[in-house]
C-alpha cells in the first residue's frame, strides 16, 4: 500500500513536534469507531506496509502491533488523512475486539445519549450477518432457526424471501407504519440469510451500490 520503503510513512503526513499522529481505527464494515491511538513515521510505514495496524506507545515508549498478544489483530483496508494532513484514518477489519476490556470499541462509556453500539444503524446489518455467519458453521440444523432455514437450501430461503417482501408490501398498501418496520426487519433477516447460503457478503451489495453511485457521478 505505500510506495516507500517498508516501515516508511508518505511524505505528505505531518507529525506533531513529538513525531506523533493521531490515528482514528475505524471498523470497514460497519463504521464503528473503534480506537484512538498514536503513530510515528515507523508504525504508520509498517501499518500500511504489512496491511495490520501498528501504533506507537507514549507510555511505554515503544512500537506494539496490534493483537500481537491477545490476536484481536486489525486488518487494514484502507488509509486516509484528514484536509490538514495532521491525522489519520485507519479502516480495518477487526479480528476481536478492539478494547483491552474486551468491548468491540474503546469507546464505550456513555457521556451523553447514545453512540455507536447495537443502536447504531450502519452497524446492524453487518452484526446480523456476522451473526449469521457463525449459526452457518454450526453442523446442527436444530440448533437454531438460522442453521435449519440454511440446511433446508436455497430454494427454501427464496421462498421465505418472496413471502416476507410480500407482507412488507400488504403492510406499506395498509398504511400500517410499525407492522412495515416490523416485516422490513423480517424481510433484510431472511434476505441475509439467503445471502449467505448463496456465499454473497455484505460487503459485495454494498460495492455494487458503489460502483452505481460511482457511474451517476
Amino acid at each position: 500500500m505505500s510506495a516507500a520503503g517498508e516501515g516508511d510513512s508518505p511524505q505528505r503526513v505531518r507529525f506533531d513536534a513529538d513525531g506523533l499522529v493521531p490515528a482514528i481505527v475505524q471498523d470497514a464494515e460497519t463504521g464503528r469507531v473503534l480506537t484512538l491511538a498514536w503513530m510515528n513515521a515507523e508504525s504508520l510505514g509498517r501499518t500500511l506496509d504489512r496491511d495490520e495496524t501498528w501504533f506507537w506507545s507514549r507510555s511505554r515508549g515503544e512500537l506494539w502491533h496490534k493483537g500481537e498478544t491477545s490476536g484481536n489483530t486489525q486488518q487494514v483496508t484502507g488509509a486516509a488523512t484528514d484536509c490538514d494532513d495532521d491525522a489519520v484514518l485507519v479502516a480495518v477489519r477487526p479480528a476481536g475486539p478492539a478494547c483491552h476490556t474486551g468491548e468491540d470499541t474503546c469507546f464505550h462509556v456513555p457521556l451523553k445519549g447514545v453512540v455507536g453500539g447495537d443502536a447504531a444503524p450502519f452497524a446492524a446489518l453487518p452484526d446480523l450477518e456476522a451473526v449469521i455467519r457463525e449459526r452457518a458453521a454450526d453442523a446442527d440444523p436444530d440448533s437454531s432457526y438460522t442453521a435449519s432455514l440454511i440446511a433446508r437450501g436455497v430454494d427454501t430461503m427464496c421462498k421465505k424471501v418472496g413471502e416476507e417482501a410480500t407482507e412488507v408490501a400488504i403492510a406499506a398498501k395498509g398504511g400500517e407504519r410499525e407492522q412495515l418496520i416490523y416485516e422490513s426487519a423480517d424481510l433484510l433477516y431472511h434476505l441475509v440469510v439467503l445471502w449467505q447460503t448463496m456465499d454473497v457478503r455484505l460487503a459485495d451489495v454494498a460495492e455494487e451500490l458503489a460502483s452505481r453511485r460511482r457511474e451517476k457521478g
